[in-house]
């Protein structure tokens, strides 16, 4: 599918979302993988300059593969943010070999810090927590590290559920803000409620917890890939919007798109300031160019890609 044009320098051509959206698209942040990045031919005319761009180090990537994109994105003028998956880093030298490589190959200054989705650890590490405790990354003058969030909560930090040890590790991320001098952001798992999420924002706030959010959002996909990835992923209670968009027919021939849950969480932020949900962080579950296609429709100038298509 081609690229959208936009208006030429002076004009002003109003975004279909109205001033909401833009507002809440405004720096807003993408996942890729080294294979998704692979089939984008150029990011340029994609997304805005300078975006970050997170790249998801799913287990038996090679770390190659992963500095190679991070390379190509900064190379083509973004900010590439790789994880860092605690379960799949064996010890500390494995640990500071991979920071070495970013930083001297992709100039990489970001990272996003989270225990990973594998079941047993490779090694001594098991949570974000503990890569954060060895120092590397302050050492090694990191100006930025995310670490995650879970709304609807986790089964995997608290097998029984609620959120209590999710909010514990939270609470001790906080703490950990106050004495790096890196800056500090909580990036969620994607949702598809906007009540529920800006509810766990405002609770993160009353506990104290004043770390920025980047909300997690599903890009435009087909209904059956989102409910899939939903599942796989572990969202929770919010699957229960998609589910009820499946047995409306008239909804399961379109695609999923996110306009009427930003539109929502927009609106709740508006009127929650405490909520300290900052940005959007966006999973292109249907892939790369189709959610940056649809940020351009809806973000207006701040989504503008940093080079027009030329066919």
């Amino acid at each position: 599918m081609a690229l959208l044009e936009f208006p030429g320098r002076g004009e002003r051509r109003p975004a279909p979302g109205g001033p909401g959206l833009e507002d809440v698209l405004s720096g807003f942040s993408i996942e890729v993988m080294p294979r998704t990045a692979a089939k984008v031919a150029d990011f340029r005319k994609l997304l805005p300059a300078g975006t970050r761009v997170c790249i998801a180090h799913i287990d038996g990537t090679p770390i190659a593969d992963m500095v190679a994109t991070a390379a190509r994105l900064r190379a083509e003028g973004f900010e590439p943010m790789p994880h860092f998956p605690a379960r799949i880093i064996r010890d500390r030298a494995m640990l500071e070999d991979w920071i070495a490589r970013y930083q001297g190959e992709a100039g990489v200054r970001q990272a996003l810090v989270l225990a990973g989705g594998v079941e047993k650890p490779a090694g001594a590490f098991h949570s974000s927590m503990q890569l954060l405790e060895t120092g590397a990354f302050d050492r090694a003058g990191f100006a930025r590290l995310h670490v995650a969030g879970h709304p609807e909560g986790n089964r995997d930090i608290d097998p029984r559920g609620g959120t209590k040890l999710v909010d514990e590790a939270l609470a001790w991320k906080q703490a950990f803000a106050e004495r790096t001098d890196a800056e500090m952001a909580i990036v969620t798992q994607f949702a598809f409620d906007a009540g529920p999420m800006v509810a766990w924002a405002e609770r993160l706030a009353a506990a104290g917890i004043g770390l920025p959010i980047h909300m997690g959002i599903a890009g435009p996909a087909k209904l059956q890939t989102l409910i899939r990835f939903a599942i796989a992923c572990g969202v929770g209670p919010s699957l229960k919007v998609l589910q009820r968009r499946a047995m409306d027919v008239s909804k399961l021939v379109k695609p999923y798109e996110p306009t009427e849950l930003l539109r929502d969480l927009a609106a709740r932020r508006a009127a929650s300031p405490s909520a300290r949900i900052a940005q959007i962080h966006f999973f292109p579950l249907g892939g790369i160019a189709a959610t940056a296609e649809w940020a351009q429709q809806h973000g207006g100038a701040a989504a503008r890609p940093a080079a027009r298509a030329t066919g």
